[in-house]
């Protein structure tokens, strides 16, 4: 599986932007989008499953964020509005192709393959 995302820049706290992830080869499972803000650890933003259901999301980032997926396309979206100046970070796609148990998914360990990264600058 190869995933490529994209859609980052610099964007005014209050704004929006919408990321993009391309994926490539087998099916999988379950995609998600993860963070990493200079000097933290990377994080859990949200998750959606292959199979349906409800996404899942980190308490930051509910009600703001929304995560959805293109099966036509193959392609993977975050949309985000009411951006903080905390939510700057590099985010990344990630892919899961074997069994989804919900809770690992915020466990950056469960997941298979991972994007290159796209910068997210909130400027306050």
């Amino acid at each position: 599986v190869q995933l490529q995302a994209s859609g980052g820049g610099l964007v005014q706290a209050g704004g929006s932007l919408r990321l993009s992830c391309a994926a490539s080869g087998r099916t999988v499972d379950i995609y998600a989008w993860f963070r990493q803000a200079p000097g933290k650890e990377r994080e859990f933003v949200a998750a959606i499953m292959r199979s349906g259901g409800s996404p899942y999301y980190a308490d930051s980032v509910k009600g703001r964020f929304t995560i959805s997926r293109d099966r036509a396309k193959r392609a993977l979206y975050l949309q985000m509005t009411s951006l903080k100046p905390e939510d700057t970070a590099v985010y990344y796609c990630a892919a899961r192709v074997n069994r989804v148990i919900p809770m690992y998914l915020p466990m950056d360990a469960y997941y298979d393959y991972w994007g290159q990264g796209t910068l997210v600058t909130v400027s306050s």
